[in-house]
């Protein structure tokens, strides 16, 4: 049986959709459905998956998360098929959306008008006012491309037999001129600025490095959050809820599979 390794964050480890993955770290929330188990029933192949919560460039390459080695290392060089799903977190995309529901659901809590209100609920989380920070988001836009482009090496070093594939995000929100509620209109503009520039520069690394794009945003347009038929949660209230806020559901994990096994024909 052919060897595939997926590799990645939240948005393929899959967090609250049922069944849980066995053998999975703790707190990687890997689901048992999530797309990499799915393509590998499909393609029938041997799937080892070390997709994580909260994963970086730098936990695919480097770093240890979780008491797990670098996602890098399962990589044997007899793979076939590789995906790598990572980068939201880098430039704090699903953080950003989370705080600014957050900051939402704050807004009606704190008296005061609406700027007076976030400058205050910004004063006291202010991790919250970094994540809508326009210029801190693309300052780590301008670092992601490079990170990306280093893991995109790096893994076609590493399993140079493979069809290597990068997948990008869901779309999440909303189009321009439709309401994120609970989320501000400003704070949803800069969540779609960092999810159309994560695409771009995920599509400029795959080229750069001799490996597939699969465009989960672009396919998933009118699958958004706030959607008839989506394929991500939305902002779900309270915590925890499945799936996760602001992460692919069973459906946007089924239709990335199809779009992978489709890109392997």
């Amino acid at each position: 049986m052919s060897r595939y390794v997926a590799m990645g964050s939240s948005m393929a480890a899959g967090p609250g959709i049922r069944p849980r993955a066995t053998g999975a770290p703790r707190g990687c929330g890997r689901s048992a459905h999530n797309y990499p188990h799915l393509v590998a029933q499909r393609l029938n192949l041997d799937l080892v998956d070390v997709t994580c919560s909260g994963a970086t460039t730098a936990h695919v390459l480097n770093d240890r998360q979780r008491g797990a080695p670098p996602q890098i290392d399962a990589l044997d060089g007899s793979e076939t098929l590789v995906t790598i799903t990572i980068g939201g977190n880098d430039v704090g995309y699903i953080p950003l959306l989370m705080a600014a529901a957050l900051l939402g659901s704050a807004r009606r809590l704190v008296p005061g008008r609406r700027g007076t209100r976030d400058r205050r609920v910004s004063r006291l989380l202010p991790v919250i006012g970094s994540l809508l920070d326009p210029a801190a988001r693309e300052q780590a836009l301008d670092h992601s491309g490079e990170s990306l482009r280093r893991v995109g090496a790096a893994v076609r070093r590493r399993a140079p037999q493979a069809r290597v594939v990068f997948v990008d995000y869901l779309t999440v929100l909303p189009p321009a001129g439709t309401s994120a509620a609970p989320l501000a209109d400003t704070d949803a503009e800069l969540g779609r600025y960092v999810a159309t520039r994560l695409e771009e520069l995920t599509a400029a690394a795959a080229a750069a490095t001799g490996c597939m794009i699969v465009r989960a945003g672009a396919a998933s347009r009118e699958h958004h959050a706030w959607s008839a038929n989506p394929w991500t949660a939305g902002a779900t209230w309270p915590l925890p809820r499945r799936p996760a806020p602001f992460h692919p559901n069973a459906a946007g994990m089924a239709a990335v599979a199809d779009l992978i096994v489709q890109s392997t024909r």
